[in-house]
């Protein structure tokens, strides 16, 4: 059996328990599923992420996953073990790390907080001493392992989340926003951290709007709009589903009409949208957009016709530029496979 997280058409409704005074009982109208049919595979030893806009479903998908929501309906196993059935024997083997500070106890050093969790999942004492240490240790927090958390600072708090929910050693990790709130040192280490995990054997669930860090980390991403699936694949083959042009921007050492000829031939011959102006010199410089990247062509073009370049820029489009795209609606393509 292949190691995985499976889900199968799930569904997350949320019941309406509010009706406004002048809508008659009965007469609410339906309320809208947070998660609709949808069929994702996490895998064992890599990155998966989970992109959409606000309200797509990304929480709501990873709380039914680590078992803290009931699906609605549709079904869900963890290497074979179902979500609902099996809830007891998942919590063994996940985990999971929120943005924000709030998933520990500030009453609690940092070590009592992941002694307790360390207890709650049975990880056996010998162990649990060293293991509390060791990350304490990753997430820079060995100097105020015996200090309440209430008196730690923000970036503190959600440090000591990452150690709990590293803190039971588990088979798959589901991440939301991890780094949120966190220096940029220590967003790194975890960045470190996450991939070293997925190397080991890891499963793990990336939810983030830092997009680089999803191009840094994941093999293969889900995008979700209003609880659906939009499209999956690699970060560049999402990347190329986006309608966005790439664009190339040249600057020329002194105006000939040669150079200009032969650029707006190739705008031609291509179908590039070109503009012409100058800069702060007066030096001419072009503007060229088009579906590929023309940067090659656009210089040996310029060369030829005995142009002197001075600048080149190239401006593609950017993953970001494709989840806008998908979870906007302005398209909707055919799943990608990895």
């Amino acid at each position: 059996m292949t190691r995985a997280i499976v889900t199968h058409d799930l569904v997350k409704v949320y019941p309406r328990r509010d009706r406004p005074w002048w809508r008659p009982a009965g007469k609410r109208p339906p309320a809208a599923p947070a998660v609709d049919g949808l069929s994702l595979t996490i895998p064992a030893g890599q990155v998966t992420g989970l992109l959409g806009l606000n309200g797509a479903g990304k929480t709501t998908t990873i709380r039914m996953l680590s078992t803290l929501l009931r699906p609605t309906t549709g079904s869900a196993t963890v290497d074979g073990l179902d979500l609902v059935r099996d809830a007891r024997e998942i919590r063994r083997r996940i985990n999971m790390i929120a943005g924000g500070e709030r998933m520990v106890y500030a009453r609690l050093t940092a070590r009592e907080n992941l002694w307790y969790f360390g207890q709650l999942y049975d990880v056996p004492r010998a162990r649990l001493t060293a293991r509390i240490d060791e990350l304490l240790a990753l997430v820079g927090l060995s100097h105020a392992a015996d200090q309440r958390v209430e008196q730690f600072s923000k970036g503190m708090r959600q440090r000591l989340s990452i150690a709990r929910g590293l803190i039971n050693e588990p088979s798959y990790l589901l991440l939301d926003e991890p780094t949120l709130g966190l220096d940029a040192p220590i967003a790194r280490d975890l960045r470190a951290v996450v991939a070293e995990l997925a190397r080991g054997g890891v499963g793990v669930l990336l939810t983030s709007h830092y997009l680089a860090e999803v191009e840094q980390l994941c093999a293969e991403v889900h995008v979700i709009a209003a609880g659906r699936l939009v499209a999956r694949g690699t970060p560049a083959e999402l990347t190329a589903l986006t309608e966005r042009q790439h664009t190339v921007e040249i600057t020329l050492a002194a105006a000939g009409a040669s150079a200009d000829q032969a650029v707006q031939a190739l705008a031609a011959r291509t179908g590039a949208q070109v503009t012409a102006d100058t800069d702060e010199q007066l030096r001419p410089r072009y503007v060229l957009r088009h579906r590929h990247d023309l940067a090659g062509d656009l210089a040996t073009t310029v060369v030829a016709a005995g142009g002197a370049i001075v600048r080149l820029e190239v401006t593609p489009p950017t993953l970001e530029d494709a989840i806008l795209a998908l979870a906007d609606g302005a398209r909707q393509p055919e799943a990608v496979a990895a």
